[in-house]
């Protein structure tokens, strides 16, 4: 006979019976999970002790049951059962036979859901990653389709969309990008200036840093180069805020309250990133400009009157037009992308964390290959 301590519920477990035989466990008093692990070493110990052919559990004495003793009890029949011991329960009351027959015998022998990993060969691996772009693509085009329905209903309505919203997305995305995108342009005019001319000046073509620094930066670099600062900036924020909500729950409040998700948490990101990129981007520009002229006139002998002059005479209207064009898609690309990972997660903070890199890395890799179609387009039409 045993007894928990004198914190814990009492029980008493007596075993009667023939070694190798016919063995009675009755069990009586409180069995919870306060004494489980005593009482669960008491009853397997049966089984080394006795090695019985027939195992009777005698529940008639027993007071209280709760779903960790039922669970106890239900393991020693399984491993009775496991060694090809006869196993019943004798005089249990309806109230424990009910707990006992709560749990699934079933799941106790079920293999996990994970089951382990095995390390699949290329042909497998290049399969699966084949299979998860194609699903990664047909969810953003899903996005983007109900993105664009989005919109046309703020455009048809407008008093819907929360401007206030708008605003504030705006500075945060543009006035307080503006330092970060201050400084690399400028850095990059002056090492895109000071690169060329170590060659131009070999033949006495210094005046056309100018036109090159102006050029690359309108046309190519200062969209591109200000759409990548906002991807890691605005747009890993945007999936960190909406995978959030998700996880907190947030985003199926406001679809309980009537109000799309799409409408209500992406429109307002959207239209705000459309609004500042492609005025961040011709502020890159001028800045990647500067920074070139610094160079012209401290190591290239050239006037600030003859860099300008030669500036506005590279630049024309279609370049800067084209350059504001790819920067409103670019930012459209940004903020539907971070929004549509944040839409993404499942689970907790890793999933967040895991949503907010992929909108990062998803974002600039689409940037590059739209501005090449870019390219390709414009260039035709030009011609």
């Amino acid at each position: 006979m045993a007894r928990g301590t004198a914190q814990q519920p009492q029980y008493t477990v007596n075993i009667a019976g023939e070694p190798q035989g016919a063995v009675t466990l009755s069990v009586s008093g409180r069995i919870t999970l306060d004494n489980l692990n005593a009482f669960t070493a008491q009853a397997r110990a049966v089984f080394s002790d006795t090695s019985p052919a027939k195992l009777s559990v005698d529940l008639f004495g027993l007071s209280y049951l709760d779903s960790a003793g039922a669970l106890a009890l239900v393991q020693i029949e399984g491993e009775a059962k496991a060694k090809s011991i006869s196993f019943q329960f004798i005089n249990a009351t309806d109230e424990t036979s009910r707990m006992i027959n709560l749990i699934d015998r079933k799941a106790l022998t079920m293999a996990p859901l994970i089951s382990g990993r095995v390390t699949a060969n290329l042909i497998e691996q290049i399969g699966e990653a084949s299979v998860s772009f194609l699903n990664d693509i047909i969810m953003v085009i899903t996005f983007l389709g109900e993105l664009l329905r989005a919109l046309m209903y703020s455009v048809l309505h407008p008093r819907s969309v929360r401007w206030n919203d708008v605003l504030f997305y705006m500075k945060r995305a543009g006035v307080d990008g503006l330092p970060i995108v201050s400084l690399i342009s400028l850095l990059l005019g002056l090492i895109i200036a000071f690169m060329s001319s170590l060659q131009l000046k070999q033949f006495g073509a210094n005046i056309y840093v100018a036109s090159l620094v102006a050029v690359g930066m309108v046309r190519e670099l200062g969209p591109i180069m200000t759409a990548i600062l906002v991807a890691g900036r605005s747009g890993s924020a945007f999936a960190a805020e909406i995978g959030t909500m998700i996880v907190n729950e947030e985003v199926d409040a406001l679809a309980v309250m009537g109000f799309d998700p799409i409408r209500f948490l992406t429109v307002p990101k959207v239209i705000a990133s459309m609004l500042v990129v492609p005025l961040l981007s011709l502020y890159a520009s001028l800045f990647g400009i500067l920074g070139g002229m610094i160079i012209g006139v401290t190591g290239l002998d050239l006037s600030a009157y003859t860099y300008v002059t030669q500036t506005m005479d590279s630049i024309d209207t279609f370049g800067v037009v084209s350059s504001l064009i790819k920067s409103a898609v670019f930012a459209m690309i940004i903020a539907g992308i971070g929004c549509q990972r944040g839409f993404q997660v499942r689970g907790g903070a890793e999933s967040v964390g895991a949503s907010t890199t992929s909108a990062v890395v998803s974002a600039i890799f689409l940037i590059i290959v739209c501005d090449s179609a870019f390219a390709i387009i414009l260039y035709y039409i030009q011609m």
